[in-house]
């Protein structure tokens, strides 16, 4: 089976790309675990520096597949509870990166696209790239990116994306302060070598140092909100409404809420 993320490291910048093109990126557990572990990989490395977000083809991220959502209506209690814990995981994991991480938004970031695209230290997309929480639509919640949501933006604002679940612009999404810079598609690549190579020129051990204080300073309050957020993502699994949401939206057709 093909790697669901592709990794490449040249000079202390390393790339981790989203490898279902295909699906438009969307995530599967499998590709949640190989994030994971790329994630903890470029950490642990001497020889990483800076880390790079990207997505093969033409969208950064559709957020979760839903046609593995699906399959969750026949799991367990414990088992939904693993798969809340494990995209809390990558969140936490992403956040509290101790290397600075760029996310080269080269298209679409949907729900937990969104999530990852924002929560890397800079965030830079290509004028066309849309993003948005979208998990209403389908009957879901978005627990756990509705955490770093709050701290990034304010509760107002957050309220707004989150019940809305609209879909919102790049120059949106830039006045929000999700995304650092607006860079057209053909400079994306050059764009982001550039700024990783002005964070080489900075002191490696500072940075890391930076870094960790900056989420120590949140984790207090991360580690409350997070523990409810995960108990919402699965029991949001388990409502009529989800089901119904997912199916409509396999179907392509209008959901018939409870």
């Amino acid at each position: 089976m093909a790697a669901t993320v592709l990794t490449s490291e040249t000079n202390g910048i390393r790339t981790l790309t989203l490898n279902r093109p295909e699906r438009r990126n969307a995530l599967t557990p499998e590709m949640q675990s190989e994030l994971i572990e790329g994630f903890h990989a470029a950490a642990q490395s001497r020889e990483t520096r800076v880390l790079v977000l990207t997505g093969a083809g033409e969208a950064f991220c559709a957020g979760l597949d839903l046609s593995a959502l699906q399959g969750m209506q026949d799991k367990t209690p414990e088992e939904l509870a693993a798969d809340a814990e494990r995209i809390a995981s990558l969140f936490r994991t992403l956040y509290e990166l101790p290397i600075p991480i760029i996310a080269a938004v080269n298209g679409h970031a949907i729900a937990g696209g969104t999530g990852l695209a924002t929560l890397c230290d800079f965030t830079l997309a290509v004028p066309t790239a849309k993003f948005g929480y979208t998990e209403a639509r389908i009957g879901f919640v978005p627990a756990i990116v509705s955490a770093y949501l709050m701290l990034q933006i304010g509760e107002k604002r957050a309220r707004d994306l989150l019940l809305t679940a609209r879909l919102f612009a790049a120059e949106e999404a830039h006045s929000l302060g999700l995304v650092n810079e607006i860079v057209a598609a053909e400079a994306l690549p050059a764009r982001a070598e550039a700024l990783a190579q002005t964070l080489l020129q900075n002191s490696p051990a500072s940075l890391r140092a930076t870094k960790q204080l900056l989420a120590a300073q949140s984790r207090p309050w991360l580690d409350a909100a997070i523990e409810q957020s995960m108990k919402a993502n699965a029991a949001s699994r388990e409502t009529a409404d989800f089901r119904e949401g997912v199916a409509a939206f396999l179907e392509k057709r209008k959901p018939n809420w409870s």
